[in-house]
Protein backbone atom coordinates (compact mmCIF):
# COMPACT_ATOMS: atom_id res chain seq x y z
CA UNK A 1 0.00 0.00 0.00
CA UNK A 2 1.30 3.42 -0.46
CA UNK A 3 1.39 4.63 3.60
CA UNK A 4 1.35 8.47 3.06
CA UNK A 5 -1.81 8.91 0.96
CA UNK A 6 -2.85 12.99 -0.11
CA UNK A 7 -5.76 13.50 2.58
CA UNK A 8 -7.54 16.89 2.67
CA UNK A 9 -10.26 18.37 4.87
CA UNK A 10 -13.58 17.98 3.93
CA UNK A 11 -13.79 21.90 3.66
CA UNK A 12 -11.00 22.12 1.25
CA UNK A 13 -12.21 23.60 -2.52
CA UNK A 14 -12.51 21.60 -5.36
CA UNK A 15 -9.85 23.65 -7.12
CA UNK A 16 -6.91 22.64 -4.55
CA UNK A 17 -7.70 19.44 -5.09
CA UNK A 18 -7.58 19.02 -8.67
CA UNK A 19 -4.41 21.30 -8.62
CA UNK A 20 -2.92 18.86 -5.42
CA UNK A 21 -3.80 15.48 -7.76
CA UNK A 22 -2.42 16.83 -10.79
CA UNK A 23 0.66 18.05 -9.17
CA UNK A 24 0.85 14.90 -7.39
CA UNK A 25 -0.41 12.39 -10.30
CA UNK A 26 -2.79 10.65 -8.08
CA UNK A 27 -6.35 9.56 -9.17
CA UNK A 28 -7.48 10.01 -5.85
CA UNK A 29 -7.60 11.97 -2.44
CA UNK A 30 -9.22 10.88 0.92
CA UNK A 31 -10.70 13.37 2.63
CA UNK A 32 -10.27 12.95 6.63
CA UNK A 33 -10.94 15.37 9.81
CA UNK A 34 -8.36 16.48 11.89
CA UNK A 35 -7.98 12.85 13.85
CA UNK A 36 -7.49 11.34 10.40
CA UNK A 37 -10.97 9.70 10.66
CA UNK A 38 -12.06 8.61 6.97
CA UNK A 39 -15.07 10.37 5.86
CA UNK A 40 -15.01 9.79 2.40
CA UNK A 41 -12.69 9.71 -0.97
CA UNK A 42 -12.46 11.99 -4.03
CA UNK A 43 -11.38 10.21 -7.37
CA UNK A 44 -11.17 11.18 -10.93
CA UNK A 45 -14.63 8.82 -11.51
CA UNK A 46 -16.36 11.54 -8.86
CA UNK A 47 -15.25 14.43 -11.04
CA UNK A 48 -16.24 13.01 -14.03
CA UNK A 49 -19.37 11.96 -12.70
CA UNK A 50 -20.57 15.59 -11.21
CA UNK A 51 -19.30 18.27 -13.53
CA UNK A 52 -21.66 17.93 -16.62
CA UNK A 53 -24.34 19.20 -14.22
CA UNK A 54 -22.09 21.25 -12.36
CA UNK A 55 -22.66 25.33 -11.58
CA UNK A 56 -20.17 27.49 -12.67
CA UNK A 57 -18.65 28.24 -9.44
CA UNK A 58 -18.34 24.45 -9.37
CA UNK A 59 -14.46 24.82 -8.49
CA UNK A 60 -14.87 26.51 -5.11
CA UNK A 61 -17.03 24.26 -3.89
CA UNK A 62 -15.55 21.98 -1.04
CA UNK A 63 -14.59 18.58 -1.54
CA UNK A 64 -17.43 17.07 0.49
CA UNK A 65 -19.98 17.90 -1.50
CA UNK A 66 -18.57 15.98 -4.63
CA UNK A 67 -16.39 13.28 -2.79
CA UNK A 68 -17.50 10.04 -2.01
CA UNK A 69 -18.50 9.19 1.74
CA UNK A 70 -18.02 5.96 3.53
CA UNK A 71 -15.70 3.93 0.93
CA UNK A 72 -15.10 0.86 1.14
CA UNK A 73 -11.88 -0.01 3.23
CA UNK A 74 -9.65 -2.54 4.07
CA UNK A 75 -6.98 -3.68 7.07
CA UNK A 76 -3.54 -3.35 6.50
CA UNK A 77 -3.37 -6.90 6.63
CA UNK A 78 -5.33 -8.45 4.27
CA UNK A 79 -2.96 -10.25 1.43
CA UNK A 80 -2.39 -8.00 -2.30
CA UNK A 81 -3.91 -10.40 -4.12
CA UNK A 82 -6.87 -10.69 -1.95
CA UNK A 83 -6.90 -6.98 -2.59
CA UNK A 84 -7.03 -7.30 -6.04
CA UNK A 85 -10.40 -9.97 -5.85
CA UNK A 86 -11.97 -7.50 -3.70
CA UNK A 87 -11.27 -4.39 -5.90
CA UNK A 88 -12.52 -6.44 -8.96
CA UNK A 89 -15.58 -7.57 -7.18
CA UNK A 90 -16.27 -3.79 -5.79
CA UNK A 91 -15.31 -2.20 -9.08
CA UNK A 92 -13.61 0.50 -7.58
CA UNK A 93 -9.68 1.42 -8.48
CA UNK A 94 -8.77 3.10 -4.73
CA UNK A 95 -9.37 1.30 -1.32
CA UNK A 96 -8.43 3.54 1.55
CA UNK A 97 -6.43 1.39 4.55
CA UNK A 98 -8.19 1.69 8.18
CA UNK A 99 -6.72 0.29 11.42
CA UNK A 100 -8.68 1.32 14.27
CA UNK A 101 -10.59 3.87 12.83
CA UNK A 102 -7.74 5.64 11.40
CA UNK A 103 -6.49 6.13 8.26
CA UNK A 104 -3.09 4.74 7.34
CA UNK A 105 -2.78 4.01 3.53
CA UNK A 106 -4.27 2.94 0.62
CA UNK A 107 -4.31 0.70 -2.60
CA UNK A 108 -4.72 1.45 -5.79
CA UNK A 109 -5.03 -0.17 -9.16
CA UNK A 110 -2.30 1.46 -10.20
CA UNK A 111 0.10 0.29 -7.06
CA UNK A 112 -1.31 -3.21 -7.47
CA UNK A 113 -0.53 -3.32 -10.85
CA UNK A 114 2.95 -2.25 -10.18
CA UNK A 115 3.39 -4.56 -7.40
CA UNK A 116 2.39 -7.36 -9.20
CA UNK A 117 4.72 -6.69 -12.17
CA UNK A 118 7.52 -6.23 -9.74
CA UNK A 119 6.61 -9.78 -8.29
CA UNK A 120 6.69 -11.60 -11.31
CA UNK A 121 9.79 -10.20 -12.24
CA UNK A 122 11.22 -11.27 -9.07
CA UNK A 123 9.39 -14.94 -9.85
CA UNK A 124 10.75 -14.62 -13.36
CA UNK A 125 14.09 -14.36 -12.10
CA UNK A 126 14.36 -16.36 -9.32
CA UNK A 127 13.26 -19.21 -12.03
CA UNK A 128 15.32 -18.10 -14.33
CA UNK A 129 18.15 -18.42 -11.82
CA UNK A 130 17.09 -22.05 -10.78
CA UNK A 131 17.03 -23.04 -14.40
CA UNK A 132 20.58 -21.81 -14.93
CA UNK A 133 21.78 -23.52 -11.63
CA UNK A 134 19.42 -26.41 -13.63
CA UNK A 135 20.91 -26.04 -16.14
CA UNK A 136 24.45 -25.71 -15.49
CA UNK A 137 24.25 -29.13 -13.55
CA UNK A 138 22.91 -30.68 -16.74
CA UNK A 139 25.87 -29.53 -18.96
CA UNK A 140 28.65 -30.81 -16.12
CA UNK A 141 26.59 -33.95 -16.01
CA UNK A 142 26.55 -34.14 -19.68
CA UNK A 143 30.48 -33.45 -20.10
CA UNK A 144 31.12 -36.14 -17.60
CA UNK A 145 29.04 -38.29 -19.11
CA UNK A 146 30.97 -37.52 -22.88
CA UNK A 147 34.45 -37.93 -20.84
CA UNK A 148 33.26 -41.40 -19.44
CA UNK A 149 32.02 -42.26 -23.12
CA UNK A 150 35.38 -41.28 -24.52
CA UNK A 151 37.26 -43.02 -21.80
CA UNK A 152 35.03 -45.95 -22.55
CA UNK A 153 35.41 -45.87 -26.13
CA UNK A 154 39.15 -45.86 -26.07
CA UNK A 155 39.01 -49.07 -23.42
CA UNK A 156 36.90 -50.55 -26.25
CA UNK A 157 39.02 -50.12 -28.82
CA UNK A 158 41.66 -51.51 -26.92
CA UNK A 159 39.65 -54.14 -25.34
CA UNK A 160 37.40 -55.51 -28.41
CA UNK A 161 40.17 -54.66 -31.59
CA UNK A 162 43.71 -56.30 -32.45
CA UNK A 163 46.25 -53.79 -31.56
CA UNK A 164 47.31 -54.75 -35.55
CA UNK A 165 46.09 -57.28 -38.20
CA UNK A 166 47.96 -59.89 -38.34
CA UNK A 167 51.90 -60.21 -39.96
CA UNK A 168 51.90 -63.01 -42.12
CA UNK A 169 53.58 -61.75 -45.57
CA UNK A 170 50.99 -63.54 -47.52
CA UNK A 171 48.24 -61.65 -46.49
CA UNK A 172 48.14 -57.57 -46.41
CA UNK A 173 44.68 -55.52 -44.76
CA UNK A 174 42.13 -52.48 -45.35
CA UNK A 175 40.39 -51.27 -42.17
CA UNK A 176 37.44 -49.09 -41.63
CA UNK A 177 35.69 -49.42 -37.87
CA UNK A 178 33.29 -46.61 -37.13
CA UNK A 179 30.59 -47.02 -34.02
CA UNK A 180 27.65 -44.74 -34.47
CA UNK A 181 28.13 -43.60 -31.10
CA UNK A 182 30.83 -43.37 -28.61
CA UNK A 183 30.47 -46.91 -28.10
CA UNK A 184 29.32 -50.00 -31.17
CA UNK A 185 28.45 -53.66 -31.09
CA UNK A 186 30.94 -54.16 -33.95
CA UNK A 187 33.92 -55.62 -33.67
CA UNK A 188 37.27 -58.23 -35.18
CA UNK A 189 39.76 -60.65 -33.59
CA UNK A 190 42.19 -62.47 -34.58
CA UNK A 191 43.17 -65.90 -33.54
CA UNK A 192 46.29 -68.43 -34.20
CA UNK A 193 45.45 -71.58 -32.51
CA UNK A 194 48.85 -73.05 -34.16
CA UNK A 195 51.32 -71.87 -36.05
CA UNK A 196 49.92 -72.80 -39.55
CA UNK A 197 46.44 -71.41 -38.83
CA UNK A 198 44.77 -67.66 -38.70
CA UNK A 199 41.47 -67.22 -37.62
CA UNK A 200 39.50 -64.20 -38.54
CA UNK A 201 36.24 -63.50 -36.38
CA UNK A 202 34.11 -60.18 -37.48
CA UNK A 203 30.87 -60.05 -35.35
CA UNK A 204 28.08 -57.57 -34.37
CA UNK A 205 26.37 -56.87 -31.04
CA UNK A 206 22.75 -55.77 -32.36
CA UNK A 207 21.94 -52.43 -31.48
CA UNK A 208 24.30 -49.78 -30.71
CA UNK A 209 25.84 -48.03 -27.86
CA UNK A 210 26.65 -49.47 -24.31
CA UNK A 211 23.93 -52.18 -24.02
CA UNK A 212 25.99 -53.30 -27.65
CA UNK A 213 29.48 -52.95 -26.02
CA UNK A 214 28.22 -54.67 -23.39
CA UNK A 215 27.28 -57.64 -25.20
CA UNK A 216 30.27 -57.68 -27.26
CA UNK A 217 32.45 -57.60 -24.81
CA UNK A 218 31.00 -60.83 -23.63
CA UNK A 219 31.21 -62.05 -26.96
CA UNK A 220 34.84 -61.28 -27.73
CA UNK A 221 35.39 -62.72 -24.13
CA UNK A 222 34.16 -65.92 -25.36
CA UNK A 223 36.03 -66.03 -28.69
CA UNK A 224 39.02 -65.74 -26.92
CA UNK A 225 38.59 -68.22 -24.93
CA UNK A 226 37.72 -70.79 -27.14
CA UNK A 227 39.54 -70.16 -30.44
CA UNK A 228 42.98 -70.44 -29.56
CA UNK A 229 42.17 -74.12 -28.54
CA UNK A 230 40.62 -75.35 -32.14
CA UNK A 231 40.94 -75.24 -35.87
CA UNK A 232 37.15 -75.82 -36.69
CA UNK A 233 35.29 -72.27 -36.92
CA UNK A 234 31.80 -74.51 -35.85
CA UNK A 235 32.97 -74.99 -33.00
CA UNK A 236 34.12 -72.09 -32.34
CA UNK A 237 31.03 -70.86 -32.99
CA UNK A 238 29.28 -73.33 -31.13
CA UNK A 239 31.23 -72.71 -27.48
CA UNK A 240 30.82 -68.97 -27.98
CA UNK A 241 26.92 -69.19 -28.28
CA UNK A 242 26.48 -71.56 -25.32
CA UNK A 243 28.83 -68.92 -23.63
CA UNK A 244 26.09 -66.10 -24.00
CA UNK A 245 23.26 -68.00 -23.09
CA UNK A 246 20.67 -66.17 -20.68
CA UNK A 247 23.87 -63.03 -20.85
CA UNK A 248 22.30 -60.64 -23.42
CA UNK A 249 19.16 -60.15 -22.38
CA UNK A 250 16.82 -60.26 -25.29
CA UNK A 251 20.32 -59.45 -27.66
CA UNK A 252 21.68 -61.53 -30.22
CA UNK A 253 25.13 -61.19 -31.69
CA UNK A 254 25.69 -62.17 -35.75
CA UNK A 255 29.80 -63.44 -36.27
CA UNK A 256 31.55 -64.78 -39.37
CA UNK A 257 34.69 -66.96 -38.52
CA UNK A 258 37.19 -67.94 -40.90
CA UNK A 259 39.77 -70.17 -40.73
CA UNK A 260 42.79 -69.99 -43.29
CA UNK A 261 45.67 -72.45 -43.02
CA UNK A 262 48.53 -70.96 -44.62
CA UNK A 263 50.26 -74.22 -45.79
CA UNK A 264 47.72 -74.76 -48.62
CA UNK A 265 45.46 -71.71 -48.63
CA UNK A 266 42.15 -73.38 -47.86
CA UNK A 267 39.88 -71.17 -46.06
CA UNK A 268 37.81 -72.86 -43.66
CA UNK A 269 34.63 -70.94 -42.34
CA UNK A 270 31.00 -71.10 -40.67
CA UNK A 271 28.64 -68.13 -40.19
CA UNK A 272 26.15 -67.18 -37.15
CA UNK A 273 23.43 -65.14 -39.02
CA UNK A 274 26.30 -62.76 -40.26
CA UNK A 275 26.39 -60.65 -43.70
CA UNK A 276 27.97 -62.94 -46.08
CA UNK A 277 31.56 -62.04 -46.57
CA UNK A 278 32.62 -61.61 -50.74
CA UNK A 279 35.29 -63.18 -51.98
CA UNK A 280 36.84 -61.75 -55.27
CA UNK A 281 38.59 -64.27 -57.76
CA UNK A 282 41.45 -62.65 -59.07
CA UNK A 283 42.35 -65.54 -61.66
CA UNK A 284 38.36 -65.22 -63.28
CA UNK A 285 37.91 -61.72 -62.22
CA UNK A 286 34.07 -62.74 -60.51
CA UNK A 287 33.08 -62.04 -57.18
CA UNK A 288 31.51 -64.87 -54.77
CA UNK A 289 29.86 -64.83 -51.85
CA UNK A 290 31.19 -66.77 -48.85
CA UNK A 291 27.82 -68.86 -48.16
CA UNK A 292 27.07 -70.61 -44.78
CA UNK A 293 24.00 -70.71 -42.90
CA UNK A 294 23.62 -70.63 -38.59
CA UNK A 295 21.55 -69.28 -36.22
CA UNK A 296 22.37 -66.35 -34.39
CA UNK A 297 24.65 -66.46 -31.59
CA UNK A 298 22.82 -65.87 -27.60
CA UNK A 299 19.80 -67.06 -28.96
CA UNK A 300 19.11 -71.12 -29.37
CA UNK A 301 20.61 -73.69 -27.38
CA UNK A 302 22.83 -76.24 -28.84
CA UNK A 303 22.68 -74.86 -31.82
CA UNK A 304 25.27 -76.36 -34.46
CA UNK A 305 27.13 -74.33 -37.11
CA UNK A 306 28.33 -76.66 -40.69
CA UNK A 307 31.06 -75.41 -42.14
CA UNK A 308 32.25 -74.98 -45.56
CA UNK A 309 35.76 -74.54 -47.31
CA UNK A 310 37.15 -72.15 -50.65
CA UNK A 311 40.24 -72.49 -51.75
CA UNK A 312 42.29 -69.15 -52.16
CA UNK A 313 44.27 -68.28 -54.96
CA UNK A 314 46.71 -65.49 -55.24
CA UNK A 315 45.39 -61.91 -55.55
CA UNK A 316 41.95 -62.93 -53.82
CA UNK A 317 41.06 -60.54 -51.93
CA UNK A 318 37.98 -61.11 -48.83
CA UNK A 319 35.83 -58.50 -48.18
CA UNK A 320 34.28 -58.61 -44.31
CA UNK A 321 31.65 -56.70 -43.41
CA UNK A 322 28.48 -55.53 -40.33
CA UNK A 323 25.31 -54.53 -41.81
CA UNK A 324 26.02 -51.16 -41.21
CA UNK A 325 27.67 -51.07 -44.43
CA UNK A 326 24.74 -52.64 -46.73
CA UNK A 327 21.65 -51.32 -44.95
CA UNK A 328 22.69 -47.94 -45.00
CA UNK A 329 19.54 -45.65 -46.62
CA UNK A 330 20.07 -43.46 -49.17
CA UNK A 331 17.43 -40.14 -48.97
CA UNK A 332 14.44 -41.98 -50.57
CA UNK A 333 14.94 -45.02 -48.18
CA UNK A 334 16.87 -47.09 -50.83
CA UNK A 335 19.40 -49.62 -49.03
CA UNK A 336 22.82 -49.46 -50.12
CA UNK A 337 22.51 -53.25 -50.27
CA UNK A 338 24.52 -55.97 -51.48
CA UNK A 339 24.62 -56.08 -55.24
CA UNK A 340 25.93 -52.62 -55.57
CA UNK A 341 29.17 -53.64 -53.23
CA UNK A 342 29.67 -56.45 -55.54
CA UNK A 343 29.84 -54.34 -58.28
CA UNK A 344 32.39 -51.94 -56.36
CA UNK A 345 34.57 -54.96 -55.80
CA UNK A 346 34.14 -56.26 -59.16
CA UNK A 347 35.33 -52.56 -60.51
CA UNK A 348 38.03 -52.54 -57.95
CA UNK A 349 38.84 -55.62 -57.16
CA UNK A 350 42.84 -55.22 -58.38
CA UNK A 351 43.80 -52.89 -56.08
CA UNK A 352 44.81 -53.30 -52.95
CA UNK A 353 43.09 -53.49 -49.82
CA UNK A 354 43.71 -50.24 -48.32
CA UNK A 355 42.24 -48.33 -51.61
CA UNK A 356 39.56 -51.23 -52.18
CA UNK A 357 38.33 -50.11 -48.67
CA UNK A 358 37.87 -46.30 -49.43
CA UNK A 359 36.74 -47.24 -52.98
CA UNK A 360 33.80 -49.21 -51.21
CA UNK A 361 33.00 -46.75 -47.95
CA UNK A 362 33.31 -43.72 -50.82
CA UNK A 363 30.91 -45.67 -53.31
CA UNK A 364 28.17 -45.52 -50.24
CA UNK A 365 28.65 -42.38 -49.22
CA UNK A 366 27.81 -41.06 -52.95
CA UNK A 367 25.32 -43.27 -52.70
CA UNK A 368 23.47 -42.12 -49.62
CA UNK A 369 24.12 -38.38 -50.42
CA UNK A 370 23.18 -36.14 -46.83
CA UNK A 371 21.50 -38.99 -45.16
CA UNK A 372 23.44 -39.79 -42.20
CA UNK A 373 24.45 -43.41 -40.96
CA UNK A 374 21.83 -44.97 -38.58
CA UNK A 375 23.78 -48.01 -37.12
CA UNK A 376 27.88 -49.24 -36.53
CA UNK A 377 29.75 -49.46 -39.56
CA UNK A 378 32.96 -51.86 -40.12
CA UNK A 379 34.96 -52.88 -42.96
CA UNK A 380 37.85 -55.16 -43.33
CA UNK A 381 39.32 -55.84 -46.60
CA UNK A 382 41.92 -58.63 -46.99
CA UNK A 383 44.83 -59.22 -49.88
CA UNK A 384 45.97 -62.77 -50.29
CA UNK A 385 49.23 -63.24 -52.24
CA UNK A 386 49.63 -66.87 -52.37
CA UNK A 387 51.19 -69.66 -50.12
CA UNK A 388 54.27 -68.47 -48.46
CA UNK A 389 57.53 -70.17 -49.68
Amino acid sequence: MESQPVTVSPDCPLREVLLLMNERRIGSVLVTDSERRLLGIFTERDLLRRIVAAPSDWLCHPVSEWMTPHPHTIGPDLDWEEAIVRMERLRVRHLPVVENGVVVGIISTRLLMARRTDYLHRQVEARTRALKQLNDELLARDAELRHNLKAAARFQTRLLLPSEPPTWPELSWGIHYAPLDHLGGDYYDVARPDPNHLGFLIADASGHSIAAMMVAIISRIAFSEVAPTTISPGQVLAAMNERLQNLADDRFVTAFYGVLDRSTGQLTFANAGHPSPLHFVAAIGEVKLLRATGFMLGIMPGEQFREKCVQLGAGDRLVFYTDGLIEARNEIGETYGMERLKDCLQRHGYESPDFLCRAILEDQRRFCGQQPLQDDLTLVVTAYTGQPR
